[in-house]
């Protein structure tokens, strides 16, 4: 094996570690091709409307814990994952009138949640990634509203033991959910789970859409990311797909790795469908937009692609014209890690520091409180929860 090979499945194994899981990545999957860019006509540069002005970033809530992902609710209720580089004692939590933290969906007995969306009848989607105790990993449905859990879905074979299910999209046109596996990097995947028959499939593992780039590394605030390895080493992690979201319509579901620098984009049949070959699917991937490092993405109902940019500190935005521009920059947005949909029709961020974590800053701890909810004004309305 080649030394870059070998530090890189140290590194994917390294990081696996630091969220709980002691499994190393298995050997590389082959890529398929992806399918040629798609093209269309260009508006001429004079019919080209001038650029957005850059977003004010407003203060939500500023919090003792940091967060892992938001959701909003249809009814305005702001539920969010802790996140377990943190080992906090809440796992999932909702924010009260006066901005504290109050535990949600307790009865679901979670052990460590990072991906979490709500859909439009107020079922709260939990992705269950067992890292902290090894348990099986599982998608959890909770009535926000009712306070009850609806569905408890074990995720099985479609979930390798090195799977690190990290985020999710919930799409109830098509009681279907798609989730993000970073897993070992080499067999990083996507998974599908039919919520009628409660079976998961796995897809695309090992595709260049999912697979990370192994010579791009985080800086952030002019530092790389680093692990510290029980040996000794520093080792800079590259994780695969991590960024994912789905259209207004669901019809196209637009993904790639944490550490790339593009976007891709699937149909939501093709993935549904269980009869296309492997090679026929990764056939029918399309490299979408060049993007910067990023951790989440969201879609509003204009087709507008919203990029946690977390090594600027800020959040980035691909327009019609599949052109990456930053839309928000502030000191706040420090690794700016997922995105909500309000039913204000503001855009929510959550900022958690993880580069500041003693698992990601090289066994040294520097984040410190306050952790940030903000939002912004976003460009067009979008699906809320998303």
């Amino acid at each position: 094996m080649q030394t870059h090979n070998r530090i890189t499945i140290l590194a994917l194994g390294a990081f696996l570690t630091a969220c709980g899981s002691s499994s190393s990545a298995p050997p590389p999957t082959s890529a398929v091709p992806v399918a040629p860019e798609p093209t269309g006509p260009t508006a001429p540069a004079s019919q080209e409307p001038a650029p957005e002005p850059m977003r004010e970033v407003e203060v939500v809530a500023e919090l003792d814990q940091a967060p892992g992902n938001i959701t909003v609710t249809p009814a305005g209720r702001i539920v969010m994952s802790l996140h377990q580089f943190y080992d906090p004692k809440l796992r999932v939590a909702t924010l009260d009138d006066s901005g504290k933290l109050v535990p949600f969906a307790a009865g679901a007995k979670v052990d460590s949640v990072l991906g979490i969306q709500a859909d439009r009848d107020g079922v709260v989607w939990m992705l269950d990634n067992g890292m902290r105790s090894g348990k099986p990993r599982r998608v959890i449905g909770w009535d926000a509203e009712k306070d009850r859990k609806v569905a408890d879905i074990n995720l099985g074979k479609a979930a390798p033991k090195d799977a690190f299910v990290n985020d999710l999209v919930v799409d109830r046109d098509h009681d279907t959910i798609y989730i993000a596996d970073p897993a070992g990097g080499t067999n990083a995947a996507l998974i599908v789970v039919d919520l009628k028959t409660r079976k998961a499939r796995r897809v695309l593992e090992g595709h260049e859409s999912v697979v990370p780039k192994n010579d791009l590394d985080l800086v952030v605030d002019g530092t790389p990311v680093r692990i510290r390895t029980p040996d000794g080493q520093e080792i800079r992690p590259h994780i695969g797909v991590n960024p994912i979201a789905a259209d207004a319509k669901n019809e196209w579901l637009y993904y790639g790795p944490m550490h790339g620098d593009a976007l891709y984009r699937v149909r939501t049949a093709d993935l549904r469908d269980a009869s296309l070959a492997p090679a026929a699917l990764a056939e029918r991937v399309e490299r979408w937009a060049e993007r910067p490092i990023c951790d989440g993405i969201s879609m509003d109902d204009a087709g507008n692609i919203y990029i946690t940019d977390v090594g600027s500190n800020a959040v980035g935005v691909i327009g019609a014209d599949r052109q990456y521009r930053l839309l928000a920059q502030d000191p706040r947005l420090s690794w700016p890690d997922s995105f909500s949909f309000g039913a204000d029709g503001k855009l929510y961020v959550v900022a958690n520091q993880l580069h500041r974590t003693a698992r990601l800053n090289a066994g040294t701890q520097t984040a410190t409180p306050p952790f940030h909810v903000l939002r912004i004004e976003p460009l067009a309305a979008g699906v809320t929860g998303r």
